[in-house]
């Protein structure tokens, strides 16, 4: 008979288990949607920009908190942070990992700056604004660019530059004007060429000098540099077309302009353009003295975009032709 109940029993999947057992509920988490802010934004440079890279400090109250091929940077202040830059949405959570890794906090960065409107360098404004209740501060161009979430219509590479989160709140800056926390001031440029909002900003940073010295602090001129390559669109002109005149000289004028400030310390928004990558190696191998000081910086990295320019106006005469 015992045989026979276990052969009905398998036949019709029936249970042998007693009538009272208790079936036990797995607990269901809950899954977590996808963050729109941070969603990633697909690039061929993506492996190249979106590298893991040590945060350092690089001069004084000033770190890199950026990611391997895309600059961002982080000043301290006794009134909080300043942010420069924010890389790619899929780069915030590095960010914020280097910024803590630094011993600062998110939720203290005050300001976050812009040097331009494309979604390499402000693809995570929306989403470090978000996380840390900082305003947001970029050129007139610029900050229209970061509203809409999408380059300007006479942006150089309009066509080819992918959306990104749009930010709903920019504080507009003129040419020369100031951001000012704590002690520290921060000072933005101008400089539209490469877009049509693009800013460098300065600022003084200061570490304390030795007694030998007879000073009391060391302050050294810093410049985050907004890119001047002269990179656009296939149908695009910097020579005078149907839309617009010769922008050539103007550009030329903003690369002088750049070689021309205040210049101890270099860091560009790409790090390579400045060699500021292999800095970086240099300096968190212990490297002395500090590799990122070099009162000529500024000049070498004019000198490289002003031959990119004239690169770009030769292609362009030739195509013409």
């Amino acid at each position: 008979m015992q045989a026979r109940t276990i052969f009905f029993s398998i036949l019709f999947g029936l249970s042998l288990a007693p009538a009272h057992a208790a079936t036990t509920a797995v607990p269901v988490t809950p899954l977590t949607p996808p963050d729109p802010l941070t969603k990633p934004i697909a690039s061929p440079y993506e492996a190249q920009w979106n590298r893991p890279q040590q945060p350092a400090r690089i001069y004084g109250n000033t770190y890199y908190v950026g990611v391997g091929g895309l600059s961002v940077v982080l000043i301290h202040t006794e009134a909080g942070l300043i942010l420069i830059d924010g890389a790619l949405p899929q780069s915030v959570a590095m960010i914020e990992a280097s910024i803590r890794q630094l011993g600062f906090r998110v939720e203290d960065i005050k300001y976050i700056l812009n040097t331009e409107a494309h979604f390499d360098h402000s693809g995570g404004i929306a989403a470090l604004a978000r996380d840390s209740g900082a305003v947001v501060v970029a050129s007139p161009l610029g900050a229209q660019a970061l509203r809409a979430g999408r380059v300007l219509e006479q942006d150089p590479q309009a066509g080819d530059i992918e959306p990104m989160p749009a930010v709903a709140k920019v504080s507009e800056i003129i040419d020369g004007g100031t951001v000012k926390l704590g002690a520290i001031t921060i000072t933005a440029h101008h400089m539209p060429g490469h877009t049509p909002g693009s800013t460098s900003w300065t600022w003084v940073s200061c570490e304390a000098g030795g007694s030998s010295t007879g000073n009391p602090n060391t302050c050294l001129n810093v410049v985050f540099g907004a890119s001047l390559n002269a990179v656009a669109a296939d149908d695009f002109h910097f020579l005078a077309d149907a839309n617009h005149g010769d922008l050539t000289p103007d550009f030329r004028r903003v690369i002088n302009k750049f070689s021309s400030l205040p210049c101890d310390i270099l860091i560009t928004s790409h790090p390579d353009h400045s060699g500021a990558d292999q800095k970086l190696v240099q300096l968190l191998a212990g490297a002395k003295p500090n590799p990122f000081i070099d009162p000529q910086a500024c000049r070498k990295a004019a000198a490289t975009f002003e031959a990119r320019l004239e690169k770009r106006i030769a292609k362009e005469k030739a195509a013409a032709k």
